[in-house]
């Protein structure tokens, strides 16, 4: 029989993969190697006690810092910056290695020169990156969301940055270069920020909630005890709640709206898109988003408190009351026509503003602004959005009807609630209406389009100059 045939197989042998070294093994050094060795990354981590450092992820290294240090040509230094000393031991392990600082402070200018400019002197040799300090031991376990995907990093060396930026691209963030090392301060001081765009809506809303709390307190509780000699203070937790909550949501969902007018007012006024609008109106166009999701909150709390309404023990008491007092004196209600028409065009207005103000809640989420295109977000936030404003305005108007022709409601001459409330939405729907118009319309967008109206008296001076 033939003698069977045999045939080399060439056996591809998988590349090795990139060993990563970790200084540090508290929360964050722990989820990073974590995340790291999820990504297809072999990790060391260089402890002080290597037999005694406690749980670390299943399949990595523990060495002295030392060994660690020269196994791997990139290390993560996951320790804060009062425990640096040790690293002046290593200075000639850690020649010519990529260190990424990832440490952040207490507090902001605690030393007088940033973390990783600190451990650039400390260690010159190295070639030290800042980086991952925006990030949480969370967001690292979890992987990264809509909310947490961007990682900032600086450094003097562009080879030592770009291996962290092919690391950081590996484990499925974002990453943008802010320069130098001269810039790690600033990234430094980005944890330490609470809330920043929020400051100014938040002081904003407070200030509102806290003057017509005081303003409608002295109209409506200490008015009818000062002249009347009634103690209504009871209604301080639902009905005052009640008139202030609407009244500040509609404020500030006006005032998202107001400054994109002043902008196109200023464009008319200036001829130009070319010029920088002024820090105020820069900052105040900026927090409109926050602006509208604290509106949004307000109109909430509003929609929670008038549904408690009808089980309330003080609106279920004067029903009885009213009932009981109209059989004793044999009296019956006529039916009001138009009462019925405005009742019912003012709870659909409320209805319809509600349900749009939801709609401009939800696109404003990454999640979903992220899967709309540029014209559908302008759309909703623009266009409905204005609806929206128009509803709880016509909203507000159907509620004060001709209250307003009433001197019994201007309490010690001071106007309602609602009236001063009005004040700023329908300046902003009577400007929008304005630039609607077709001449201004017309103008506003040529401007947008680039075009710049010429100044004669510009024009002149540099035909002399020529």
């Amino acid at each position: 029989p033939e003698k069977p045939h045999y045939f080399w197989q060439t056996v591809m042998t998988a590349p090795e993969q990139e060993l990563l070294c970790i200084f540090g093994t508290g929360d964050f050094g722990r989820s990073l190697g974590q995340r790291l060795l999820q990504t297809g990354y072999r990790v060391v981590y260089g402890s002080r006690r290597p037999h005694s450092c406690g749980p670390l992820p299943q399949g990595a290294q523990v060495m002295s810092h030392e060994a660690a240090a020269q196994s791997a040509g990139v290390i993560f230094l996951c320790v804060h910056r009062e425990n640096y000393d040790f690293l002046e031991t290593l200075v000639t392990q850690l020649k010519g290695k990529v260190l990424v600082d990832v440490s952040n402070n207490l507090k902001k200018n605690v030393y007088p020169e940033a973390n990783a400019e600190y451990l650039q002197r400390l260690i010159p040799g190295a070639h030290v990156v800042k980086a991952f300090n925006t990030l949480s031991a969370w967001s690292l376990q979890n992987g990264p969301s809509d909310a947490s995907r961007q990682v900032y990093l600086c450094g003097n060396s562009a080879e030592a940055k770009q291996q962290v930026v092919e690391t950081a691209t590996k484990l499925g963030f974002n990453v943008l270069d802010r320069g130098t090392l001269s810039a790690a301060r600033e990234l430094e001081d980005f944890p330490l920020q609470l809330f920043p765009e929020w400051r100014l809506p938040l002081r904003l809303a407070f200030g509102l909630t806290a003057f017509f709390f005081f303003y409608l307190l002295i109209r409506d509780v200490v008015y009818t005890y000062v002249e009347q000699d009634k103690d209504i203070s009871f209604r301080i937790m639902v009905s005052l709640a009640n008139k202030v909550f609407p009244i500040v949501s509609l404020i500030m969902l006006s005032l998202c709206y107001l400054p994109g007018v002043v902008a196109a007012f200023l464009q008319l006024y200036r001829g130009t898109k070319y010029k920088r609008f002024p820090d105020w109106l820069d900052r105040w166009m900026l927090c409109r988003k926050q602006l509208g999701l604290l509106a949004l909150g307000f109109a909430s709390l509003h929609v929670l408190y008038t549904l408690i309404i009808p089980i309330r023990y003080y609106v279920r008491f004067r029903i009885a009351e009213s009932t009981i007092s109209k059989i004793k004196e044999n009296q019956t209600s006529v039916f009001d026509t138009t009462m019925a028409w405005r009742v019912d065009s003012y709870y659909a207005m409320g209805i319809l503003g509600f349900g749009l103000y939801l709609l401009l809640g939800i696109s404003s989420l990454p999640s979903v602004s992220n899967a709309l295109s540029w014209r559908e977000f302008s759309f909703i936030q623009s266009k409905l959005g204005y609806l929206t404003l128009f509803f709880c305005t016509f909203h507000t108007y159907l509620y004060g009807w001709d209250k307003f022709l009433r001197p019994s409601y201007y309490k010690w001459y001071t106007p309602p609630g609602y009236m001063l409330c009005l004040v700023v939405p329908s300046v902003v729907m009577a400007l929008k209406l304005v630039i609607l118009l077709p001449c201004v319309d017309r103008s506003l967008t040529r401007i947008r389009r680039g075009w710049e109206r010429t100044d004669p008296e510009g024009d002149s001076k540099k035909s002399l100059l020529t």
